[in-house]
Order: structure tokens, then C-alpha cells, then sequence
């Protein structure tokens, strides 16, 4: 390889550039640039080097690859700064159509009239009305009902909940259940914990949390952790013994095939003899 180090004009004071060329190999003739700072630190990249310096330097403009400023890109940036500055003395639109909230002590959020002629005016909205948006209470009732079919169009069992998990609101059946819960771990990334509050089992219309599922509170347990790990340890022990079948079945089948073939092999032979 050949190595070729100069002083980087571009750059601040001390600053060098090397270039180094392969002679040999795949990628003969290729070359590679490096930058060393002062402190004889070695930059591979033109990020890491805009990293280093920070706000010391503006590298938007700066060619890695030549180690010059780039007077065409210099004068883009010097003309969109220009423009940026002129559109902050003019002040910019106000393009936010959303209604603002009357600051009162009304239980009730009301519009109001926004008014903007004022350079002193604020104008304040309520950022939480956008965010959440409504739920419909006991929406997943509308989950009750479905079945689950295999291939040969029989009904699924319907797997038997632990006891410690119990429905809350009209109607809530364990498959209404079940279905939230597994709505639940699929919608949100929150923890599900169920409702934490006392007061939705005398009123679940007005207590309820929407972001959990129709169920009490619960605690998962260590005992409950290793009767899950049981139950996958032998299901997927059943899937291995019906694969295993699966295969020496098919084994079998291949070895009568090439045996039935061999015999009609041998009885033409015998004919045309």
C-alpha cells in the first residue's frame, strides 16, 4: 500500500489528510482517505469527524473524498440561511386548524374565537384532546361470538383460563375475556394488570379503564410461571414425537415404493428373457 499524508487546508489549524492506495489484490488501484486531528486521532468517516468538531466547524459543504469546500454546496447553504433568517423577521403562518379551549372552570371544554392580530396574543391548546382518542365502553363484546375452526372445519377447544382471572362488566363471559386479553397484548405495549380500581365492580360504566382488559386485577406467580413452562415443555414434546412419526412414515413409504419398483424391474427382465 502507498500512504500519502498532507495538511488539510479546509480544516482547522494542524489538521491531516492521507490517502492510502492498494497496489495488490481485488481491489487494486482503490483508495481510501483518512483524517488525523492535532492529537494524531484517526477519522475514517465524514460523520465521525462532523461528531469531533461539534459546532466548531460547519462540514456541510466540506468533500470528504478531496478534502475541499464545495463552493457550490457553500452557496446553497449561504442562500437557504439567508432565506431561513428573512422568514423568521416576516413571522411564520399559523397552519394549526384545531380549536382552542376556553381557560375556564367549566367542566365542559367549549371553543372560542381565535384571534391572531395580536402580536402578544397566545393562543392555548388542549394536546391531550389529540392524543387520546375515545373508546367505546365494552367494546370487546363485540369479540363474543367467534369460533375458531382447524383445517378439517372442527371447532377449536377454547382454552380454560386461570382462577385468578375474573371478568368485570355485563355479560363478560370467559371467551369475552379471552379475547380481550389477547386484543390487549397485541394492541398495546403497556403491561397488562387488569382493572386496578375497587369501584368498577359496583359501577363498571363509569370506573372503567379502557386501556385494560374486562378483568379484576390479578398477580401473575411464580407457581403460575412454571405450570406455563410445563405446559409448552409438553406440547412442543407432542409436536416432536407426531414430526418424528411424520418422517419414518414417509421413510417407509419411500423404501416400499423403490422396492415395488425393483420387482416390476425384475419381472420385465424375466419377460423379455
Amino acid at each position: 500500500m502507498e500512504k500519502k499524508r498532507w495538511d488539510c487546508t479546509a480544516l482547522p489549524k494542524g489538521w491531516k489528510m492521507e490517502e492510502v492506495t492498494r497496489k495488490s489484490g481485488l481491489s487494486a488501484g482503490k483508495s481510501d482517505v483518512y483524517y488525523f486531528s492535532p492529537s494524531g486521532k484517526k477519522f475514517r468517516s465524514k460523520p465521525q469527524l462532523a461528531r469531533y468538531l461539534g459546532n466548531q466547524m460547519d462540514l456541510s459543504s466540506f468533500d470528504f473524498r478531496t478534502g475541499k469546500m464545495l463552493m457550490s454546496k457553500l452557496n446553497k447553504n449561504r442562500q437557504r440561511l439567508r432565506y431561513d433568517n428573512n422568514n423568521q423577521n416576516k413571522g411564520k403562518p399559523d397552519l394549526n386548524t384545531s380549536l382552542p379551549v376556553r381557560q375556564t372552570a367549566s367542566i365542559f371544554k367549549q371553543p372560542v374565537t381565535k384571534v391572531t392580530n395580536h402580536p402578544n396574543n397566545k393562543v392555548k391548546t388542549d394536546p391531550q384532546k389529540a392524543v387520546d382518542q375515545p373508546r367505546q365502553l365494552f367494546w370487546e363484546k363485540k369479540l363474543g361470538g367467534l369460533n375458531a375452526f382447524d383445517i378439517a372445519e372442527e371447532l377449536v377447544k377454547t382454552m380454560e383460563l386461570p382462577k385468578g382471572l375474573q371478568g368485570v362488566g355485563p355479560g363478560c363471559t370467559d371467551k369475552t375475556l379471552l379475547s380481550a386479553i389477547a386484543s390487549a397484548l397485541h394492541t398495546s405495549a403497556a403491561p397488562i394488570t387488569g382493572q386496578l380500581s375497587a369501584a368498577v365492580e359496583k359501577n363498571p360504566g363509569v370506573w372503567l379503564n379502557t386501556t385494560q382488559p374486562l378483568c379484576k386485577a390479578f398477580i401473575v406467580t411464580d407457581e403460575d410461571i412454571r405450570k406455563q413452562e410445563e405446559l409448552v415443555y409438553s406440547v412442543r414434546k407432542r409436536l416432536e414425537e407426531a414430526l418424528m412419526a411424520d418422517m419414518m412414515a414417509h421413510v417407509e413409504e419411500a423404501s416400499n415404493d423403490d422396492e415395488a419398483l425393483k420387482d416390476d424391474n425384475g419381472s420385465e427382465d424375466m419377460e423379455s428373457v
